[in-house]
């Protein structure tokens, strides 16, 4: 089958959860989905056993905060620790949610884990300028390896000017320990984009490679439409998806 593309509106959703239906209503708005068809065969270059992440304190109880609320927003609690436990989380989030709703769960867990004062200053002392854009860069690189892995800041240029507003991820933890496309989009890219350019007011281009696990966050640059972003094109992985095992299911429909 050949990758597709949904443009799907926000309206009553209705989700079984513990043997209970619960109606849910979201705010109107349009959600871009996804919609990955046909699986990767290639998979090799992936079995390895994948870097070994040595967290701190501070990446102990961020990763815990962030896990925790997600479950929250999910109502799916799991006795995982750890980035384990975020994983599993954001996968129970795969499995029980269809793709519109797994970017509204994030959305709403992301307004949960940073409080609204703190966005606000935030936007305040970070405003749309090379300044504000570099800004972003480097405080993603500070605080956020303990989610997306290493990185760092690199250059661009456009018109003959540069700025230092790209974080180059060298390969996303989240991605390598899911190992799947469709939690990349609908849990990672595309509420993220949303989030930080509607809570922090910048625009930001999430570009993952799919072929390597890489990512580039480019601050100040809109994403494209979404039927010119290759990411929502890209096929899942057919062996090893995170999503997929103990679960007869299409990660990505």
């Amino acid at each position: 089958m050949e990758a597709k593309l949904l443009s799907q509106y926000r309206g009553v959703s209705s989700v079984i959860r513990a043997g209970q239906k619960v109606t849910q209503k979201p705010k109107s708005s349009q959600v871009i989905v996804g919609v990955l068809a046909r699986p990767a065969d290639n998979m090799s270059k992936f079995t390895d056993p994948g870097n070994a992440y040595k967290d701190t304190w501070f990446d102990h109880i961020a990763i815990n905060h962030l896990s925790q609320t997600l479950q929250s927003t999910t109502g799916i609690r799991n006795n995982k620790s750890g980035y384990d436990s975020l994983v599993e989380a954001a996968t129970a989030a795969a499995q029980s949610f269809n793709p519109k709703e797994q970017q509204e769960v994030v959305l709403r867990a992301l307004e949960k884990a940073f409080p609204l004062p703190i966005l606000s200053l935030i936007r305040t002392l970070t405003p749309q300028s090379k300044f504000g854009r570099e800004c972003f860069a480097i405080f993603t690189t500070f605080f956020f390896t303990w989610l997306i892995g290493y990185c760092q800041v690199k250059k661009s240029e456009e018109d003959g000017k540069t700025e230092r507003n790209v974080v180059h991820i060298k390969k996303c933890r989240f991605l390598e320990e899911t190992k799947c496309v469709g939690m990349c989009i609908n849990l990672c890219k595309m509420p993220s984009q949303r989030f930080i350019k509607d809570s922090l007011g910048m625009q930001i281009n999430m570009v993952p490679n799919f072929e390597d696990m890489s990512c580039k966050m480019i601050f100040g640059e809109d994403p494209p439409a979404p039927a010119d972003d290759p990411a929502l094109k890209q096929p899942c992985y057919k062996m090893s998806c995170k999503a997929k095992q103990k679960h007869s299911m299409d990660c990505s429909s």
